[in-house]
């Protein structure tokens, strides 16, 4: 059999007619692109009502690792209500946080990206060095979600990881570079719409398949309740991890890029906290599906290749226990949560260069035109780039991670100074950054084969009666990982640093004040 004989022809028309779709709402709403070259651009002319605002903020955070983590954590055997719950109620806390705290001030002070309030604060070569743990960030899970849409090709429609990436690449590159804000805001209320349609079109077959949602359910919880309680280090661990990821999703530009193309700062704030909630909501579906997909009884093969990657649970529920046509339409909920995100983090990281590397510290006088057409181009580099990534790369995932982390330790501090403290300085700055990169590679990075050299347990063991070798655990691909908190251990480090220092040498670099656009 050809690999033509072998894909679903059905259902590539299903994603060629989708995609389509996208195509056409992203040229019709990059006729809106108005309000001065570049703020029309990146920012949708700062005219984003309150629902539009809400909407594509949460299809942004709404993405595929969030579909299928979540069911994944509740799915693992060792998983639970806790680990599925953790990105999504993390993520929507997240955006409650930054509305209560952040949306409304950089909405005031009418700043264009993330790295603006840097600048301001710490002048414009050191806000560039800030600015690449954002921009590297924003690179990679571009790539980590065309892997995630590849995959789940290739569990439903049987596509080649090729095809699907450099189709899906094309489609959302294509309207982002068109219009910008404009057009990924309302693709991205499109996109959104697919995922609770096929989410909850899928859920009754899925429940049926596992015998009925009374049935699905008690066993479910019989089943965990039966698993051994997590030590205090696992609960360390995972408040570690949740630490990272509720702070952590607070400064990335694709976050504020929403919050200053609203129309005022009283919408920004409403807006985030409104997206934040609808973020939490829709954690229950995947939530759900995780549940009635522990409850299969699969077929060999598949139990084996869930055992391989569990990260496949929700693509296979869809493909083995609904009606086809049902699976059609969760697998559209997939790809309208991957494909929103995608354009969003690469018009997020566009802006970010054209804006604030190219127009303010290589080329300060080019004209607007000028760091529109450098956008617009960065725009298709990046989409071209993370397609390549996404091929060339296999742990394309556990590199996302990592930034996303470094995102956490070095640029919350950052960002909080920035704003909020009128003693920061220059210097202050840089002593946090470096002490905390230190501390966070200290605690390894397995990845690329760096290991730990800062002993976190040996030094605890010192002050709290715990042994060393407590804090470590197998992980399921065997490798050993450590659950000494040294995420938050660095974050904290530069929490403190930051604002210490930059009162001990405000006499040497006075602090500059923080002025809006």
């Amino acid at each position: 059999m050809s690999q033509f004989d072998s894909l679903d022809w059905g259902g590539l028309a299903a994603v060629g007619a989708m995609y389509a779709a996208f195509l056409v709402v992203g040229a019709r709403a990059a006729r809106r692109v108005q309000g001065g070259p570049v703020a029309g651009l990146i920012l949708a002319g700062r005219d984003l009502p309150l629902w539009v605002a809400t909407l594509t903020m949460t299809a942004t955070w709404v993405d595929g690792g969030y579909l299928l983590g979540t069911a994944e954590g509740v799915f693992k055997p060792r998983g639970g209500l806790l680990l599925g719950l953790q990105g999504g109620i993390c993520f929507g806390v997240s955006l409650i946080l930054g509305g209560l705290f952040f949306a409304r001030t950089m909405r005031a002070r009418e700043f264009t990206t993330l790295v603006d309030p840097f600048e301001a604060r710490f002048g414009k070569r050191w806000a560039a060095v800030l600015a690449a743990p954002a921009l590297l960030g924003e690179a990679i899970w571009s790539a980590a979600l065309l892997a995630a849409i590849a995959a789940t090709f290739g569990v439903l429609l049987r596509m080649d990881r090729t095809t699907a990436v450099l189709l899906s690449s094309a489609v959302v590159t294509t309207y982002t570079m068109l219009g910008g804000m404009w057009s990924v805001a309302w693709t991205d209320i499109f996109q959104l719409a697919l995922v609770p349609v096929g989410l909850l079109a899928a859920l009754p077959f899925a429940m049926g398949a596992a015998g009925g949602w009374d049935v699905c359910l008690r066993e479910y919880f019989a089943m965990r309740s039966a698993e051994p309680a997590w030590s205090f280090q696992q609960t360390v661990g995972w408040w570690d991890v949740t630490a990272m990821l509720v702070l952590g999703g607070i400064p990335w530009n694709c976050y504020f890029q929403r919050v200053l193309s609203c129309r005022s700062p009283v919408v920004a704030q409403r807006h985030s906290i409104l997206a934040g909630l609808l973020t939490i909501l829709l954690t229950v579906p995947p939530l759900l599906l995780g549940m009635a997909a522990a409850g299969q009884r699969w077929p060999a093969f598949v139990q084996a290749a869930l055992a391989d990657d569990p990260s496949s649970a929700l693509p296979m529920l869809l493909r083995h226990a609904v009606p086809y046509g049902i699976g059609l339409l969760g697998l559209a909920a997939i790809v309208g949560a991957v494909t929103s995100s995608f354009s969003s983090s690469i018009l997020s990281a566009a802006s970010m260069f054209g804006w604030n590397i190219y127009g303010q510290l290589i080329a300060p006088r080019a004209r607007p035109a000028r760091v529109t057409a450098v956008v617009r181009g960065s725009i298709v580099l990046l989409g071209a780039g993370a397609a390549a990534f996404a091929l060339l790369v296999q742990s394309v995932q556990e590199l996302w991670f990592f930034t996303a982390d470094l995102v956490f330790v070095l640029l919350v501090p950052q960002l909080f100074a920035a704003l909020y403290d009128p003693q920061a300085n220059r210097i202050g700055s840089i002593t946090a950054f470096a002490v905390s990169l230190v501390l966070r590679l200290g605690g390894g990075l397995p990845l690329l084969g760096l290991e730990p050299f800062i002993p976190y347990p040996e030094l605890c063991a010192a002050v709290v009666p715990i042994s060393p070798g407590e804090w470590y655990e197998l992980s399921p691909g065997g490798v050993q990982a450590m659950l000494f908190p040294y995420k938050t251990t660095a974050f904290l480090a530069g929490v403190l640093l930051l604002p210490c220092v930059s009162r001990l040498t405000g006499r040497w670099d006075p602090p500059r004040p923080l002025s809006g656009k």
